[in-house]
């Protein structure tokens, strides 16, 4: 397509660049340890776990959330602890409390419209533009933009020995809840036909990222030896689906040349779904335009920004028409802000005024949501913020391209803006994904909540909300081979990638090991958990001959069910477990 500069795979390599610049930035950060909001004459220790502040009087709250670095977060726009303890009186605490939930309800639906309308459809724009299957797009892109707010949160995590352990925690508790709940929601959603061959490879390559990190806790330690197997291991998994993929595809060409007919299991081992097609896409408002009709460059970009629709809203029940009130502030900023390419239409989505102005929009939205905003107010030189420059040269490059393109065909480099969508959309998930995170652990503070139990549940919930709107949206659409795939793919890369990205990096900074303090929860819980989760996919799957029913995604439900009142009966003392 015209220059080296614009092939694929350099710009992706630039994404990721830009996104660990960012992972780098919060480690820094992280391991200063400074408080935020010193309180003047109130000096606390560091160590003290943020937990104890309940135990306080309430005059004392305020100035030790303030002082104490255990309650500070790097990540994330707004200080909720701060919030409950500073801003609110104890006896509006339960009015707090419901505010957050609330809040957090919203923020829900933001990740749910991000995922179902801008980053899955980019996604699939994308694998077709490389020529992808569903799998290799699943254990690469999905997987790479739902494991944002988890590998960044492991990252800070291991900056500090006295949260490594909480890190990991909440990395094998996303693993139980993906494996499960979101698995088994897609075979609800869309019961489907498993792939034999990719299922077996995603669970091998599984249990032995699972195996080297039990080591890992069993040993206390990792090292920079251990972290670089951790990184080499995803990078042959990743080499592994790309090759499966490769054979497959040469033995379907080779059996159309001899004019064989597909034998049972190169059909049951396809990673293609030919019945998968998004066939939502299609503009029916067209049909409703006169023939010789041409609409202006305004009406253009006013019809674009328009998230409602008359004619639906007037067939709509009343509880849909509430939802969409909800989601129609959200809808609006996210046409404004992410572009989006659609395969499926005659102009690919192309809309003039507003891609071009997603050009200026876009980019600004990046450096503001990156490490929450502190690189888009950097000052270059002292003088020009960085959103400003970002401004200028947006705006250039959209002149360029409004003088240089029409209103009624697509560009040739059109393409390129599912890019510029993903890494938006992905951003805008992460960021909201962050602000999630963050009101989950102010209140497992609030409730009291150990940090296993944290991790587990609340952290990993957080952190694995992104996988399950993005997976469930792509089930719904027609691919749950792909996001099935992503779960796997999902959890392989947050596990291999967090620990072991979260570990080189305090390695490189002249740390010789990280030190793991694992307990008996940890321990036992995860081990019991995944070690029956894994057992059973592999018995279960088999017996249905790999077709992925309702009744199977019922029971991964019943299972996490299980182990979520496992894990709370040990939390409040009803169950007690040894330590490891």
């Amino acid at each position: 397509m015209g220059s080296g500069w614009l092939d694929p795979r350099r710009l992706l390599s630039w994404l990721s660049v830009l996104l660990m610049a960012e992972a780098a930035s919060r480690v820094r950060a992280s391991s200063t340890g400074a408080p935020r909001f010193p309180a003047a004459g109130v000096v606390w220790t560091p160590t003290v776990d943020c937990r104890s502040v309940c135990g306080l009087n309430v005059s004392d709250r305020c100035s030790f959330i303030r002082s104490n670095p255990n309650c500070h977060s790097n990540s994330g726009y707004l200080d909720y602890l701060e919030g409950i303890f500073c801003h609110f009186t104890p006896s509006l605490l339960p009015l707090t409390i419901t505010l957050y939930v609330l809040w957090l309800l919203y923020l829900f639906l933001v990740l749910g419209v991000t995922a179902a309308k801008f980053f899955c459809p980019n996604l699939s724009a994308i694998a077709t533009t490389l020529k992808l299957s569903h799998n290799v797009a699943g254990v690469t892109f999905l997987a790479f933009g739902n494991g944002a707010p988890d590998i960044f949160s492991a990252l800070v995590a291991f900056s500090d020995p006295r949260t490594a352990s909480l890190a990991i925690g909440a990395l094998f508790g996303a693993g139980v809840l993906v494996t499960t709940v979101v698995a088994g929601g897609i075979t609800i959603l869309r019961p489907f036909l498993a792939a034999s061959r990719p299922f077996l490879r995603d669970i091998a390559f599984y249990l032995t990222a699972v195996f080297l990190t039990f080591t890992a806790l069993y040993l206390g330690r990792v090292t920079l030896a251990w972290a670089l197997a951790y990184l080499g291991l995803y990078v042959f998994y990743v080499l592994t689906v790309i090759l499966c993929t490769w054979i497959y595809r040469w033995q379907c060409r080779r059996s159309l040349v001899y004019s064989m007919p597909g034998t049972p299991e190169l059909l049951s081992d396809s990673e293609e779904d030919p019945m998968s097609s998004n066939t939502s896409s299609y503009d029916y408002g067209d049909e409703y335009r006169p023939f010789f009709y041409q609409e202006t460059t305004v009406q253009i970009l006013a019809r674009a920004l328009n998230p409602l629709d008359s004619r639906k809203w007037r067939s709509q029940s009343v509880s849909w028409r509430v939802l969409k009130v909800l989601k129609l502030p959200v809808e609006f900023v996210l046409l404004l802000t992410v572009p989006v390419v659609d395969p499926d239409k005659d102009d690919q989505n192309w809309k003039r005024p507003l891609n071009c102005l997603h050009l200026i929009v876009s980019p600004v939205v990046v450096v503001l949501t990156l490490q929450s905003g502190a690189y888009g107010v950097y000052e270059i030189g002292g003088l020009v913020p960085v959103w400003a420059v970002v401004v200028v040269a947006g705006t250039g490059l959209a002149s360029v391209t409004f003088f240089a393109t029409s209103n009624w065909a697509p560009p040739r480099l059109h393409w390129l803006f599912a890019f510029l969508g993903f890494l938006t959309s992905a951003l805008w998930i992460n960021a909201a994904a962050t602000e999630v995170v963050n009101i989950l652990r102010s209140l497992g503070v609030v409730f009291q909540l150990s940090n296993t139990v944290l991790g587990l549940t609340l952290l990993a919930w957080g952190n694995s909300i992104g996988d399950a709107f993005s997976d469930f949206t792509l089930a719904r659409q027609g691919y749950p081979r792909m996001a099935f795939s992503a779960c796997f793919g999902g959890i392989i890369f947050n596990l291999l990638v967090g620990v072991g990205l979260g570990c080189l990096l305090q390695t490189a900074r002249g740390s010789p090991e990280v030190k793991l303090e694992p307990d008996g929860l940890l321990g036992w819980v995860l081990a019991g958990a995944l070690g029956l989760s894994l057992t059973f996919s592999l018995i279960a799957v088999p017996l249905q001959c790999f077709q992925l029913s309702k009744a199977y995604g019922v029971c991964l439900l019943l299972f996490y069910a299980a182990f979520l009142v496992v894990a709370l009966l040990t939390e409040f003392g009803v169950i007690h477990l040894k330590s490891v």
